[in-house]
């Protein structure tokens, strides 16, 4: 590389120096003896013009001559000066110029003066750049090393000298390597390796760093470099610049520390997961080892209501001391801290605990002396507690620890904790609310949701519900098997408007209103008018008072009632706006009943109509709704043709078909609630009913009482015959007397209990009363209600059926009920 010229103002030179400055000689009594060809060029003057004549006469101005006094007085007192003066130039222009006088003794003492003489500009630059120079090595905040080629150090100014605690005359000739420790000093001799050669400079590099002096102590530096050459481009070594960045390093990497944390935690509303995210964002960052504990009721999703002691819940820990975990408690624990360990009155006082130095005696810092002892064979040595609070509740604390980063926890480290709790305590608060809610609608659905269907001998059934928020867990679909009467079983699926707890909770009142509408007995179609009614009363309730649309909830629903006798094989059906079911035969044939469309629930003032079918034993109906088949990806007709495949392995267990469904109509969570029911239906022996029809005669009854012995009798089931006598006789005399003259149809059932049905045309409902002491009759439904397990009336196009229910008797449990022990063939009323 070329070396600048003089000159040019990149390399400072001398202004006396003598192929740049002008001299002169003048004698004790101020006359000019020399004079050379430069002073010539600045002033104009030849010698034979200046020589012999005194410098005051003619070089002085009148006006700057008290100035040169005072500096020829200095000058004879100091033998010697040096500053700026004006001169007068041949011309008579006043030039300013720089001087330095010597006092020079020739023989015989004759005493003359040598002044060197430069332009003041030039001069005033070279003090300049000598005042930098010396700041830089004397006053510089910033460190200042010139290393020879071989890296050894020439010099260093006291900053440097500061940093690395010793004096400078102590660094001359040394090495990076004397004053720094550890594996720091190779990347900065290779840098200036790099330098040397390249010529290239380094510019603000930062690296860590650690002195000799103080290896416990880390800090950062950033060091620049150039190379140093003389005026004909010879390297003469490098210059390197080190400035202590460790303040400003250490609140940048605070800020990005705390930013990925902001990034890293809180990310989903799993409260578990926060904390374990709050303790991977401190470590090794911040600590070398991190606990996160909660009080047991945050845990739980609770709120604490002021609590400052009792359990904790230690929520997630790490550490990059692998044998610390060993010592800590492991995440899911729950115990009491100590009232003596800092965590106790962190959360008692609420406030942050700073303990940078450890004392190695207390024994419950780690909860116990033996792991106390175990904490500090690691290396245990600083300690920060912070406690986690948000929205004026306290959740649980945050221990910070340090063993093998040797420096200890300061103050701007307790800050920086705190402001990493903070921020992490919003997440841990929002994942706790979260969990709270989610808790709270997980147990609305259940109590609205069947948690186990009821066991009955008409169908064996199988279900998926899966809600369109998965995070709730609630929505508007349901779906219900209630036993009947008969030995009867009801299937039902609906679908409410729209989804979440609104929807849950209209989803509860209509599945609460169709239990009690198939308690009466309803046919299909009535529970489906019914449930219009109560949709629409549901509607104006949402009305709001000022008849705005604001806050509005729209309500409306879907249903598909249907109730299934095993006796007789033969399905009733009706649908409100609800897509058909499918049947599937044992031979694998899947058909969509044609069954008379309802209008949705909710519009009003339209009939609904039912449709019955008879289905062979072994059938599989499928009722569901239509987030099932109208998924993401496809159209209902696609999505029924999916289902027909599916459904067309009967050989599957209903079990087995109800994962195959969901596989292939849902390979993805569904943006609507889904609802599956999958009803394989059963048929009752021929061997487990008896029936018989009685001719309206006053000897009716007592027909009944014998049929009903001698059939219970070949049951094996004589322990009820006398109630079900009973209980018969007073049924049967009510359709006589009340029945107007048609015959009575008894019908005797053995099922999981005994049902005993009495059938007549009569549409008059029996009521149960209390009777009068004075009364004589009144009685007879009340003896029936408690002597029977449940009993009622359901009506049919033809009358109507009174029907009781007797739990059969211990051993009698025993038997199947498929397979009773003593065939009974039916056969007419006078043939037992």
């Amino acid at each position: 590389m070329d070396a600048p010229a003089p000159g040019s103002g990149e390399v400072p030179e001398d202004p006396f120096a003598l192929h740049n400055s002008a001299s002169a000689v003048v004698d004790d009594h101020g006359t000019v003896v020399g004079w050379s060809e430069r002073a010539q060029e600045h002033l104009g003057y030849p010698p034979e013009e200046v020589l012999g004549r005194p410098a005051l006469g003619f070089l002085i101005d009148s006006r700057d001559r008290e100035a040169v006094l005072d500096a020829v007085a200095t000058c004879e007192r100091e033998r010697g000066w040096s500053g700026i003066l004006p001169v007068l130039h041949r011309s008579g222009q006043r030039v300013e110029l720089g001087f330095r006088a010597r006092a020079v003794i020739r023989a015989g003492a004759a005493r003359e003066w040598l002044l060197v003489v430069a332009p003041a500009q030039e001069m005033l630059r070279w003090e300049t750049d000598r005042s930098v120079l010396d700041g830089l090595f004397r006053r510089s905040p910033i460190g200042l090393a010139v290393h020879a080629p071989d890296l050894g150090i020439l010099r260093v100014n006291r900053a440097l000298a500061r940093f690395a605690q010793l004096p400078t005359a102590q660094m001359r000739g040394r090495r990076i390597g004397d004053f720094l420790y550890g594996p720091d000093v190779e990347p900065i001799e290779t840098r200036l390796r790099r330098v040397l050669e390249t010529g290239a400079p380094l510019i603000f590099t930062e690296q860590p760093c650690r002195t000799r002096s103080d290896p416990g102590r880390e800090r950062w530096v950033s060091v620049s470099a150039f190379r140093i050459e003389d005026p004909s481009g010879e390297i003469l070594g490098v210059t390197q610049l080190v400035e202590d960045v460790t303040d400003r390093y250490r609140a940048r990497r605070r800020l990005a520390l705390l930013n990925r944390a902001g990034a890293r935690i809180g990310t989903t509303l799993d409260l578990g997961r926060t904390t374990r995210e709050l303790a991977d964002a401190a470590v090794p960052d911040l600590a070398d080892a991190v606990s996160v504990d909660l009080l047991e009721a945050v845990a739980g999703g609770e709120e604490t209501a002021g609590e400052t002691s009792g359990p904790v819940r230690r929520m997630a820990v790490h550490s990059v001391v692998a044998e610390a975990l060993q010592v800590m408690y492991s995440a899911g624990d729950v115990f009491h801290f100590d009232p003596r360990t800092p965590q106790a009155r962190c959360l008692v006082e609420q406030q942050p605990i700073l303990e940078p130095v450890l004392r190695s005696s207390p024994g419950w810092y780690f909860q116990d002396p033996e792991r106390t002892r175990r904490a500090f064979d690691l290396g245990a040595h600083s300690l920060i507690v912070v406690p986690l609070t948000a929205r004026g509740l306290l959740l649980g604390i945050l221990s910070l620890w340090r063993a093998e980063r040797p420096e200890p926890f300061e103050e701007d480290d307790l800050t920086l904790a705190e402001e990493f709790a903070s921020r992490a305590a919003l997440c841990i608060d929002n994942a706790r609310r979260y969990t709270q809610q989610h808790q709270a609608a997980l147990t609305l659905q259940r109590s609205l949701l069947p948690r186990e269907l009821p066991a009955n001998s008409a169908v064996d059934v199988a279900y998926r519900y899966l809600p369109a928020d998965p995070a709730t867990g609630v929505g508007g679909d349901w779906f219900d098997v209630i036993p009947l009467s008969g030995a009867r079983v009801a299937l039902v699926v609906g679908d409410v408007v729209g989804h979440g707890l609104h929807a849950a909770a209209t989803m509860g009142r209509l599945r609460t209103a169709v239990h009690t509408l198939a308690g009466l007995d309803y046919a299909p179609d009535e529970v489906l008018s019914h449930l219009d009614d109560l949709v629409n009363r549901l509607a104006d309730e949402q009305e709001p008072a000022d008849g705005s649309s604001q806050g509005r909830q729209i309500v409306g629903a879907t249903c598909l009632y249907a109730v299934y006798d095993p006796t007789s094989r033969r399905c009733t059906l009706a649908r409100a706006g609800h897509l058909p079911p499918a049947v599937v035969t044992s031979d694998g044939t899947v058909s969509l009943p044609d069954l008379p469309q309802g209008p949705p629930l909710g519009l009003g003032g339209l009939p609904f109509e039912s449709a019955e079918m008879e289905l062979p034993e072994g059938s599989l109906l499928a009722l569901y709704t239509n987030g099932l088949v109208e998924a993401r990806g496809h159209d209902l007709d696609e999505g029924l043709e999916r289902l027909r495949e599916v459904l067309s392995r009967p050989s599957r267990s209903l079990e087995e078909t109800c994962t195959a469904v969901q596989n292939a109509l849902l390979p993805e969570h569904p943006r609507d609630d889904v609802a599956l029911l999958l009803a394989r239906t059963r048929v009752l022996a021929p061997e487990q009913v008896a029936s018989w029809e009685l001719p309206a005669e006053p000897t009716a009854a007592a027909r009944a009482r014998h049929l009903t012995q001698a059939t219970l009798s070949r049951w094996g089931l004589e322990e009820t015959a006398f109630t079900a006598e009973l209980v018969v006789s007073e049924l049967v005399t009510n359709a006589y007397r009340y029945g107007g003259g048609t015959p009575v149809t008894l019908r005797i059932i053995r099922d999981r209990g005994l049902i005993c049905e009495v059938s007549d045309s009569s549409n008059t409902a029996p009521h149960l009363r209390r009777a009068r002491t004075t009364d004589e009759g009144g009685r007879g439904l009340f003896l029936v209600a408690q002597l029977t397990e449940r009993w009622g009336t359901r009506y049919t196009r033809d009358g109507k059926t009174v029907w009781t229910e007797f739990p059969l008797p211990v051993a009698a449990h025993g038997h199947s009920a498929a397979t009773p022990d003593v065939a009974i063939t039916k056969g007419p009323a006078d043939s037992p």
